[in-house]
């Protein structure tokens, strides 16, 4: 049991600490309810425009689509999508883990490169051999100092035309799908090339007329839906880092407010010792005067 002194000071220091999580997490609920609005009503869009993407691909030779091509793969490309800050419990290493295992499993065979979306990611890789930073498309945390469409749009336009290159031959994108404000799933989701949905229902039922032509489809609708996919995957990604934050503060201050308590029992009993010692002594000197 430490002095009264230190106990005092322990407590005036958690009290300090609860504040600041307290706050940190009043404002990530602020933006979590945000972010939140912005995946809901962009996920069924999204999730939709993806179906009929891979039924239509389906259709489509290669000559018509070529971000349908099936190649070998030599060389890949691992979009690893973090946040800029930490302190949102497992949020970020969850993606940091899943990321290494790719590369040490499935993507060991390719010539893989990362490029990293948000701080975080780009200081875990960017000493390493796979970390890639391409002219063009900004810092790693620009995307989400102020995360819009046009922003996913141009990254997405740069992955499209070095797969059409052929200079890449896979792309795949690593984020944690939003659940709930308490819950964060880590996705590895293709990208690029377009996965067609090949079933026998999907064939008997993906007889379309085009209008306007094939070729007018290609040209926009392709390029629109995938970076409307890329820009999906961003605001899961934007809305799970607030949720895990303000989960992780929430458990914070939990946690301060429960040490506080026990500091302040022991306090007490510090304090009652050090009266008691004190009366004691009192009495004692009492004593000795009388005889």
């Amino acid at each position: 049991m430490g002095s009264l002194k230190e106990i005092k000071n322990r407590i005036t220091s958690i009290s300090s600490t609860m504040q600041i999580t307290s706050a940190m997490k009043m404002v990530s609920a602020a933006k979590l309810k945000r972010a939140q609005d912005a995946i809901t009503q962009m996920r069924p869009y999204a999730e939709k425009l993806q179906e009929i993407l891979g039924n239509l691909s389906a259709t489509l030779d290669l000559s018509e689509n070529a971000f349908s091509a099936q190649r070998e793969v030599k060389n890949a490309y691992l979009i690893v999508v973090t946040s800029n800050r930490g302190l949102c419990g497992g949020f970020n290493n969850n993606i940091i883990k899943q990321t290494n295992a790719l590369l040490n499993g499935e993507f060991s065979a390719y010539n893989t490169k990362v490029i990293a979306v948000g701080k975080k990611a780009n200081d875990a890789f960017k000493r390493s051999e796979f970390s890639h930073r391409p002219e063009g498309i900004g810092a790693a945390e620009e995307m989400f100092n102020d995360l819009t469409f046009e922003r996913a749009s141009h990254m997405a336009q740069f992955l499209m035309d070095e797969f059409a290159a052929g200079k890449v031959d896979r792309v795949v994108v690593v984020y944690n799908k939003f659940i709930n404000a308490a819950m964060q799933e880590v996705k590895a989701e293709q990208f690029l090339p377009i996965i067609s949905s090949e079933s026998e229902e999907t064939t008997a039922t993906a007889d379309y007329i085009f209008e306007p032509s094939k070729a007018e489809i290609v040209e926009d609708l392709i390029p629109k839906s995938l970076k409307i996919q890329l820009f999906k995957a961003f605001l899961d990604s934007h809305a799970a880092e607030h949720g895990a934050r303000m989960t992780a503060m929430h458990k914070a201050t939990d946690n301060a407010s429960e040490l506080k308590r026990n500091l302040t029992l022991e306090y007490n009993k510090a304090r009652q010792a050090a009266i008691t010692n004190e009366i004691l002594e009192i009495v004692g000197g009492a004593e000795a005067l009388n005889g």
